[in-house]
C-alpha cells in the first residue's frame, strides 16, 4: 500500500486532489479531524493540555473548550501546542494507515496542512503539495467560506509560503487561474493513478 502525503496552503484545491484519489479506493486521512476527535476522546490528551496551559481550558464537563484553548496558545504558545498534541496525531494516523491496509486499501492519503512540521511527512512513501497563485487562492478562500478580503488575505499569509511546500514535496500540482476543477481533477487523477502504479520502499 502506498502512503501519500497530501499538503499545501488553504484554497489551493486539496478538496479536489482527494476526491481524486478517493475515486481510485485511496482511504483519506484528515489529519484535523482526527485532531479533533483526538480532543473528545483521548483523556491523555486532555491532561496534558490542560497541565501546559491551565484548567481553565476546560469545561465543565472536562472537554477542551477550543475558544479558551486558542486564547492561551495565541500568539506566542503555538509550537508548544504542536509539541504536545502532534505525537498523539502522529500515533493515530498510524493506526488508521495501518487499517486501510488491513482493508486491502491500494493506498491511504494523509491530508494535512501541517504534514511536515508534524513528522507526519516521515509515514509518507510520497508527498505531493497543491499549490495556487495566492491571489486565486484569496478569491476561492472567500467563495468558499463567505469572508470578506481582508479576513481571506490575513489567512492565506499566515501559512507557509509556496518555497516551503515545494521543498518538501516530491510532486506539486499545480491549480491555477485558468483551471476548472474538472481540469485540475483529471491531472490530480493522472498523477496519482501513476503513482498507485510505482513501488515505494517506505522510509
Amino acid at each position: 500500500m502506498t502512503v501519500i502525503g497530501i499538503t499545501g496552503p488553504t484554497g489551493a484545491g486539496k478538496t479536489t486532489a482527494l476526491n481524486a484519489l478517493r475515486a481510485l479506493g485511496a482511504e483519506v486521512i484528515d489529519a484535523d479531524a482526527v485532531y479533533h476527535e483526538l480532543l473528545r476522546e483521548k483523556a491523555e490528551l486532555r491532561a496534558a493540555l490542560a497541565a501546559a496551559f491551565g484548567p481553565g481550558i476546560l469545561d465543565g464537563e472536562g472537554q477542551v473548550d477550543r475558544r479558551a484553548l486558542a486564547k492561551a496558545v495565541y500568539p506566542d504558545r503555538l509550537p508548544e501546542l504542536n509539541g504536545i498534541t502532534h505525537p498523539f496525531v502522529v500515533e493515530e494516523v498510524g493506526r488508521l494507515i495501518e487499517a486501510a491496509q488491513r482493508a486491502g486499501k491500494p493506498a491511504a492519503a494523509i491530508d494535512a496542512i501541517a504534514l511536515i512540521e508534524s513528522g507526519l511527512g516521515e509515514t509518507c512513501d510520497v508527498i505531493v503539495s497543491v499549490l495556487a497563485p495566492l491571489e486565486v487562492r484569496i478569491g476561492r478562500i472567500m467563495a468558499r467560506d463567505g469572508i470578506d478580503e481582508g479576513y481571506a488575505r490575513r489567512r492565506a499569509l499566515a501559512q507557509k509560503a509556496e518555497d516551503f511546500f515545494r521543498a518538501h514535496s516530491d510532486y506539486v500540482l499545480e491549480n491555477g487561474e485558468g483551471d476548472t476543477p474538472e481540469e485540475f481533477r483529471v491531472r490530480a487523477a493522472e498523477l496519482f493513478g501513476g503513482l498507485l502504479k510505482e513501488k515505494f520502499s517506505r522510509p
